[in-house]
């Protein structure tokens, strides 16, 4: 998800125990840089409305951006220039340490917009990004927004009445150059556009209510629908046979790529060399936790022999046992709630961290239309519109799975694995961290945050927990953590291996499946999604690591001295930084000294 083109202190108690030391404004270049980005990022939304509902500015809630060559153009040539004005504008040898993180921030952020509008060219080869403008423009409003739902429906209908334009810009970018769409990228679209159609059809009429009852909404969504339906007979028609776009960035672009999303010096070969060594040992813990809980699992049945293949088959046989031990379909949400509930009391009593309040995580159903793709997600409230809420979505199974497909699905996320999900998701994980976040004074942190940091906190928080108790040292729990972790750890090696070393889809199963114990059906779309989505598969692993280090790093050095509650507040009190600049930020708000390996005295 790109943090422009997305393509994330809760009371004052919070506030004060997170403030971050020496913050931004504490200088008066500091001051002119937080305006002069203010004054950016107005202009950027005024010109792009669906971004701007996207990050929770509602000023245009009721407008809708062109996406034709001229208007991207435009905005291409917008950041250049911002990008050459910005070291005029502002001096960054006047900035404090802060103002010099967001500076370089925003900086890297412009680099990157224009690095991918020349070489990426999404909007002519991956037609996915328009369901952003299409379905989301509406929906996102609807959901989650702190408007009145009166107010949302009419923004909706004035962006209903939009859509046919939008449908036919994609149609003139896609018929650009067809040959060097995606084909993989426009399958994906064509089944989104059913979705979307299907929306405006009946389901944001379920969402609006009687609210939704106004004139003129009927009309537009017809309108709207054919429009649809016209473009979905122009994928299925021109788009899906003309498509042979190669998706393989190839070594240079994946590279290149991975550098400006992970923000680190690490290269690409670094990171590959760097998973393959942790999966090894992962694997290694997980064979170990199996063979002790081997004799409770299958009594008077002896262990495998300890070969790599015997390994292997004692991990993953009880791992299967363990899946056998599920809930109900029907009571997913409700096991979700609990656990969370579960997890809020641990966290408290345990003084992992301070939890936020007012807490405003939902934690819901997922609507039907948006299922089968995953079992989870976590919306977090847009950092512009901080009294909105976050959304834990839960999917039950689609209800046309059959009944063994549902037996698979359940055996997948069985009562130890959700509690793993909402540990990720929700507490601590992406639910809490976003909402520090989301309450850090800079508007600029808040809106180019990093993914790196929000996906390597969320998995850094699965192992804390576990080693702080939670689970009362059960070792089932800890082989489901280990085998949930094997998989961000997998995702790296899988991205490396798809876009650098032209991987087969049996090289990639045989990875995901006979190593890292995923089901077919879950390895297929992960393959799936690792030649949709290059690079972002990597920030998992790298972002978790990056955790792992630093506290290492600090721990030690703080000694009997170090306490897990005040530290992780620490860590969450600057926002959602690049991680490069992290370890430098939590020892100077902690009081040690900058001068480490690890973390350069100044941002570089």
């Amino acid at each position: 998800m790109n943090r422009l083109q997305l393509g994330w202190l809760v009371g004052l108690t919070l506030v004060v125990l997170c403030a971050p030391s020496g913050f931004a404004a504490d200088t008066p270049e500091d001051k002119k840089l937080e305006s002069y980005f203010k004054a950016w990022l107005r202009h950027e939304l005024d010109e792009q409305p669906a971004l701007a509902t996207r990050l929770g500015d509602h000023r245009n809630a009721d407008k809708l951006e062109r996406v034709d060559t001229a208007s991207r153009l435009k905005w291409r040539q917008g950041w250049q220039k911002t990008l050459e004005q910005l070291p005029q504008a502002i001096d960054k040898s006047k900035l404090s340490m802060q103002g010099r993180v967001d500076f370089e921030i925003f900086e890297h952020n412009l680099k990157r917009q224009i690095w991918q509008a020349d070489n990426l060219k999404a909007y002519e080869r991956d037609p996915r990004i328009y369901s952003e403008y299409t379905g989301d423009c509406t929906f996102l409003l609807i959901t989650q927004s702190t408007l009145a739902k009166a107010r949302a429906a009419m923004a909706s209908l004035e962006r209903i009445r939009l859509i046919p334009q939008v449908v036919a810009d994609a149609k003139a970018n896609l018929s650009v150059a067809p040959a060097n769409v995606l084909k993989v990228h426009a399958e994906t679209a064509a089944r989104q556009n059913r979705g979307t159609i299907r929306y405006y059809e009946s389901g944001i009429q379920e969402l609006l209510g009687s609210e939704g009852e106004i004139p003129g909404m009927k009309e537009a969504c017809a309108k709207t629908v054919e429009a649809l339906k016209g473009y979905q007979e122009f994928l299925e028609k021109e788009v899906i046979p003309k498509a042979e776009g190669n998706w393989r960035l190839g070594k240079e672009l994946f590279g290149k790529k991975l550098e400006l999303e992970l923000e680190s010096n690490a290269s690409a070969d670094q990171v590959r060399q760097d998973a393959e060594n942790e999966f090894a040992r992962v694997e290694m813990e997980m064979y170990v936790i199996a063979r002790q809980m081997w004799h409770k699992m299958f009594p008077g049945k002896v262990v495998p022999p300890s070969d790599e293949a015997g390994r292997r088959e004692t991990t993953t046989r009880v791992l299967d046992e363990l899946g056998r031990q599920h809930g109900d379909v029907a009571n997913l949400v409700v096991d979700a709630r609990a656990t969370a509930k579960q997890l809020k009391e641990f966290i408290k009593r345990r003084n992992i961290l301070t939890l936020p309040e007012p807490d405003r995580c939902l934690i819901l159903e997922m609507p039907e239309f948006q299922r089968g793709n995953s079992v989870a997600y976590l919306n977090q409230a847009p950092p512009l519109d901080r009294e909105s809420k976050s959304v834990y979505a839960v999917s039950p199974p689609p209800r046309d799975w059959d009944a063994r497909r549902v037996e698979s699905f359940m055996r997948e996320y069985n009562g130890r694995m959700l509690q793993i999900l909402t540990l990720h998701e929700a507490y601590p994980g992406h639910y809490v961290q976003l909402e520090y976040s989301n309450r850090y004074p800079s508007e600029l942190r808040r809106v180019l945050y990093s993914g790196v940091f929000a996906e390597g906190w969320a998995v850094y928080t699965e192992q804390v927990m576990l080693d702080e108790g939670y689970g009362d040292g059960d070792l089932g729990l800890r082989l489901c953590q280990l085998k949930w972790y094997i998989r961000a750890v997998a995702n790296a090696l899988l991205d490396n291996g798809m876009h650098c070393q032209n991987w087969t889809d049996a090289q990639a199963l045989d990875l995901l499946v006979r190593r890292a114990f995923q089901t077919e059906g879950e390895a297929l779309g992960k393959i799936i999604r690792a030649k949709q989505s290059s690079c972002q598969l990597s920030t998992y692993f790298v972002g978790r690591m990056a955790f792992h280090r630093m506290r290492q790093s600090i721990q030690r050095e703080m000694g009997d001295k170090f306490l897990i509650g005040p530290y992780h507040e620490q860590v969450l009190s600057h926002g959602s930084p690049p991680m490069k600049y992290l370890p430098m930020l939590v020892r100077d708000g902690l009081g040690l000294p900058l001068e480490t390996k690890s973390a350069p005295a100044t941002p570089k």
